[in-house]
């Protein structure tokens, strides 16, 4: 990377905190409240909204540094050393248009390694309504800025140190779409008695970056999508820089091209949780 790590991922923090002021007004003050409606039946969530951020963000990190494109527009045939930048929708579409405050804007920075294999290196995801920016590079470890009344406060970001799920804090997500989400509930009514307490709040950005800064101690998901590849890389990231641990269910790495189930934990009680997780057969597990 021609700038340094850290260096530019709080540049790219800035971007994405410039653009969250323009997202959060659009929350508060909507324009068109067709535009907070909540399809039955689209898989994707999808707005005006999210075609204008996407597109100052863009604007901005091609002004910033703009390497090799985007990742939606990658060559088939990228070589070792390609950089493409990965600026996804808001994260948590159903919570931004509730005017709830869990949402967020996620950015990634994708390297094509050695082995020709695309692998998130920095990643930020930044929640506006919450005054929360969590940011982390290759090698540099993950900070959290947090807004407070006297100014930013920035902290590194640590995992918990909970050894053991029993008496755990833990977090899921699920999908609107009934099949899907089944299988959440099924991870639910196996580990049920043992966390001490179980979380449902969202987005799956968020959720990562509580797991890297220790508020929870393990987050599961299934079948998150290709839209959500922005979220998820930007999150894991956060998580690994921090020390924690994300994969799919069953341990395999993540398909940055691809459906997955995700797990991440705070890498103290991965080996316990896993068996509740892969006793569904499932095609991308």
């Amino acid at each position: 990377m021609t700038t340094n790590p850290r260096a530019l991922a709080l540049k790219v923090a800035q971007v994405t905190q410039d653009a969250g002021k323009h997202a959060l007004h659009d929350q508060i003050n909507p324009q068109d409240f067709a535009e907070f409606e909540i399809p039955a039946t689209s898989m994707q969530l999808g707005s005006n909204i999210d075609k204008k951020l996407i597109a100052f963000i863009e604007n901005r990190l091609n002004y910033l540094e703009p390497f090799d494109g985007m990742w939606r527009d990658r060559p088939e045939n990228a070589k070792p050393g390609d950089r493409f930048w990965c600026v996804g929708p808001i994260d948590g579409a159903i919570n931004f248009r509730r005017n709830m405050s869990e949402w967020t804007i996620t950015v990634s920075l994708f390297e094509f390694n050695k082995e020709n294999s695309a692998q998130p290196i920095l990643g930020v995801v930044h929640a506006p309504a919450l005054g929360l920016t969590y940011l982390a590079a290759s090698g540099q470890g993950a900070i959290r800025i947090r807004r407070t009344p006297i100014g930013e406060k920035r902290g590194k970001v640590i995992p918990s140190t909970t050894r053991s799920l029993n008496g755990s804090i833990v977090s899921f997500g699920m999908s609107h779409v009934p099949a899907e989400s089944e299988r959440a509930f099924h991870v639910l009514s196996e580990i049920a008695g043992k966390p001490a307490d179980v979380k449902r709040i969202g987005p799956v950005s968020l959720d990562l970056c509580k797991v890297a800064d220790g508020t929870y101690d393990a987050y599961f998901e299934p079948h998150l999508h290709r839209w959500d590849i922005p979220a998820v890389s930007a999150g894991t990231v956060v998580v690994r820089q921090a020390q924690g641990k994300v994969s799919r269910w069953n341990g395999n790495p993540i398909h940055w091209r691809s459906e997955n189930d995700i797990v991440a934990t705070n890498g103290l009680i991965t080996d316990e949780l896993k068996p509740y997780l892969v006793d569904l057969d499932y095609p991308f597990q």
